[in-house]
């Protein structure tokens, strides 16, 4: 299997070598982690921004506090808390 490079500065790869050695992992490890955390944080940004965008528009906020209503009588099996 073909494994895909890329091209990192000098100062970025030594980085990445200590931090790999800090944690007594490969770089490959790190890299991976750094992107799966870099992918979370930007869907949490989207989220946080959607939400801001319905919170803006009074109507649909308000069906969705509606339908949150809906969805907290269901769950709790027709027993208000």
């Amino acid at each position: 299997m073909a494994t895909p490079t890329i091209r990192i500065s000098k100062t970025t790869h030594e980085l990445l070598h200590t931090l790999a050695s800090q944690d007594n992992t490969s770089m490959q490890a790190i890299v991976e982690q750094a992107i799966e955390h870099y992918r979370r944080q930007r869907f949490l940004e989207g989220l946080s921004a959607d939400f801001t965008n319905l919170r803006e528009n009074n109507e649909s906020w308000h069906d969705e506090l509606q339908e949150r209503q809906q969805w907290d009588i269901a769950l709790g099996d027709g027993e208000k808390a």
